[in-house]
C-alpha cells in the first residue's frame, strides 16, 4: 500500500513538472512571436506628404514599382476621394499596382481581406480613426494587419491612420468638455478620450499633427496617466519609421516629441492632473531612439 501510495505522488508530480514545463514553453513562444516582428511601421504626422516623404517610406518599405500596395481608407467618410489621393502618391513615384480595400460603404469579402498579408506595403490615409475602428467591428482586418506587420508587411498611415497604430488610442474627443477642440485647454484627470486601436504599436500612445496644433496638453496628460506607455507626438510632414517593434527613426520637416513617465508619478488637485520627473525628447529628421 505505501509503494502504491509513492508511486502515486511521483507520478503526479512527474504530470505537474511537465505542465509547468509546458506552460513555460507557451509563454517563451508568446513571448518570441511578439519580439520577432520582422515588419515596419511608418507612421506619419499627417499635413502634406512630399514626395521626398514617400520616397522615404518606400526605400523604408523595401519595395519597386513592380510590387503591389494596398490602401484601407476607413477613416474617410469619403472613402472613393481618399484611396484616389492615396493613390496619387504612389502613382505619382511609378506604382501602378495600388489597390482600393474599402469600395462603396462595404469591407472586401473574408477571402479577399485574408490576401492582405501579401502586400508588402499597406497605407492607412487619415480621417477619423474612430470610423475606422467601426467599420472593421466584426471582421478580421485587425488580426490579419497584425499578422501582415508580424510576417514582415509594412504598414502606414498618416493622421488618424497615425493614431490607429496604437493600442490605446486618442479619439480627439474629450470627455469633461462636449465642445470639440483640436487642442486641449487642460490637463484634468480623465479628460482624454482613450479606445481600442490596432494594436501594431502597443508601447506608445500616438498623436499627430502635434506641434502644428500644439496638443501638448493631450500627451502630458496621457503620460501621466498612462506611465507604462511613451507618449509620442509626430508632426505634420513627418514620419517616425519602428523597425522590429522597438528601433524609431525620424523623417520629414519637422519633429517628433515624445513624453515619458519612468517614475509613473501622479499627483491631483481636484480635476488637475501633475506629476514630477516627467521626461521630454524631440527628435529631428534622421535621429534614431530605442523604444524599451
Amino acid at each position: 500500500m505505501k509503494k502504491i501510495i509513492i508511486y502515486i505522488l511521483f507520478t503526479v508530480f512527474i504530470i505537474s513538472c511537465h505542465k509547468e514545463n509546458s506552460d513555460n514553453k507557451v509563454k517563451l513562444a508568446s513571448n518570441n512571436s511578439v519580439a520577432d516582428i520582422e515588419g515596419k511601421l511608418f507612421i506619419i504626422g499627417g499635413g502634406k506628404r512630399p514626395p521626398s516623404l514617400i520616397q522615404s517610406l518606400i526605400e523604408e518599405a523595401g519595395i519597386t514599382p513592380q510590387d503591389s500596395i494596398a490602401i484601407l481608407p476607413l477613416s474617410s467618410s469619403e472613402p472613393d476621394t481618399s484611396f484616389f489621393y492615396a493613390k496619387k502618391q504612389f502613382t505619382e513615384q511609378g506604382f501602378t499596382k495600388v489597390h482600393n480595400f474599402y469600395i462603396g460603404d462595404s469591407l472586401p469579402s473574408a477571402d479577399i481581406l485574408s490576401t492582405l498579408d501579401r502586400y508588402p506595403l499597406i497605407y492607412l490615409p487619415g480621417g477619423d480613426q474612430n470610423l475606422f475602428m467601426q467599420r472593421i467591428q466584426g471582421s478580421e482586418v485587425k488580426a490579419i494587419l497584425q499578422q501582415a506587420y508580424q510576417k514582415g508587411t509594412t504598414i502606414a498611415g498618416t493622421s488618424a491612420g497615425a493614431a490607429l497604430m496604437s493600442q490605446h488610442m486618442i479619439t480627439g474627443n474629450e470627455k469633461n468638455h462636449t465642445e470639440y477642440r483640436s487642442t486641449p485647454a487642460v490637463i484634468e484627470k480623465g479628460n482624454i478620450e482613450i479606445m481600442e486601436g490596432l494594436g501594431l504599436f502597443p508601447q506608445a500612445i500616438i498623436d499627430q499633427h502635434f506641434v502644428a496644433r500644439s496638443r501638448y496638453n493631450r500627451i502630458i496628460s496621457t503620460a501621466i496617466e498612462y506611465p507604462q506607455l511613451h507618449s509620442i507626438g509626430i508632426d505634420e510632414s513627418t514620419a517616425l519609421c519602428i523597425s522590429q517593434g522597438k528601433t524609431a527613426k525620424v523623417y520629414g520637416a519637422a519633429q517628433v516629441v515624445k513624453i515619458s513617465n519612468p517614475k509613473a508619478s501622479l499627483k491631483q488637485s481636484q480635476n488637475k492632473l501633475g506629476g514630477n520627473g516627467l521626461q521630454l525628447d524631440i527628435y529631428l529628421s534622421g535621429e534614431t531612439f530605442e523604444i524599451k
